[in-house]
């Protein structure tokens, strides 16, 4: 069975940057939510095997996103990965009390993206 992959990003190009190479390059069954909103209800909707978030969104941020669909019994257990430029100490601190399973710096490779997604596929 191919992973499902929901990627949450609210910039077009970033969106169909990321999910060109997670469908056409990886493989696996990729789509998007434009906006942390929408990105918490997909994941309910449509439980994916990983969550990949920016963080700067339009609405609520990725990290209240991050922390809404954690503390969903039915998708808390979902991987989510932040994807944003921020990565400071004191936002990984961050990512880490909203509840993210790790993080990746943008821009990222299509090689960094995919051995990223694939370490969390596995675990």
């Amino acid at each position: 069975m191919t992973a499902r992959i929901l990627y949450v990003e609210d910039n077009p190009q970033n969106m169909d940057l990321v999910l060109r190479i997670l469908t056409h390059v990886g493989g696996y069954d990729a789509f998007g939510a434009v906006d942390g909103l929408s990105g918490v209800d997909m994941a309910v909707q449509e439980k994916p095997d990983l969550i990949i978030m920016d963080i700067n969104l339009p609405d609520i941020s990725g990290l209240e996103a991050t922390n809404r669909i954690k503390s969903i019994p039915e998708t808390a257990s979902i991987p989510v990965v932040a994807f944003t430029a921020n990565i400071t100490e004191h936002d990984r601190a961050s990512f880490n009390d909203a509840g993210c399973d790790g993080y990746m710096s943008k821009p990222a490779s299509a090689t960094i993206l995919l051995n990223v997604v694939s370490e969390y596929l596995a675990s």
